[in-house]
């Protein structure tokens, strides 16, 4: 990652930052599994969370990430994060700062594991940035996301120990 870019924990002030490219990501309906019109108070509250991590460069924000049990009860030992970068800022690892970060987090906070749940089989950059950080495809469900340029592809699950 460039140099200048820090990774902090996120506050309710980088949310006017967030939002704008979470919004446009959201909304192109390409990589993830929410409403393309998710409104912006349900987004906040599912991102604004103690475990949220954003990268900024001086005031901007350039991408968030996040991690929280996948499960409850037996099953709260695996954790499940979701990623979002500024498509401004594509290819420059953030993703891969964000993602080795939360990583850390999560087995500082006890997980032992981590589980993506549904990763668009056509986000080959996603793909490929959790395989190199050890991530499996452990199944995908064939046609389980209906993409709106490529019809039915590929939702993969995805898991690494930590």
């Amino acid at each position: 990652m460039r140099q200048g870019v820090d990774l902090r924990a996120v506050t309710g002030r980088d949310w006017e930052r967030v939002w704008p490219f979470m919004r446009e990501i959201i909304a192109a309906g390409q990589t993830y599994t929410l409403a393309t019109d998710l409104p912006e108070a349900e987004a906040r509250a599912m991102w604004l969370i103690p475990t949220a991590f954003v990268a900024v460069a001086g005031e901007a924000v350039l991408g968030i990430g996040k991690f929280h049990a996948n499960h409850g009860g037996n099953a709260d030992h695996i954790a499940n994060g979701s990623f979002m970068v500024d498509p401004a800022h594509a290819g420059k690892g953030v993703g891969r700062a964000l993602g080795a970060r939360v990583l850390d987090e999560a087995r500082a906070a006890g997980f032992t594991a981590m589980q993506f749940n549904a990763v668009v089989s056509t986000n080959t950059g996603a793909v490929r940035l959790w395989r190199s950080l050890g991530f499996e495809i452990v199944a995908t469900l064939p046609g389980g996301f209906r993409h709106p340029v490529h019809g039915p592809v590929g939702l993969h699950i995805m898991y690494r120990e930590l």
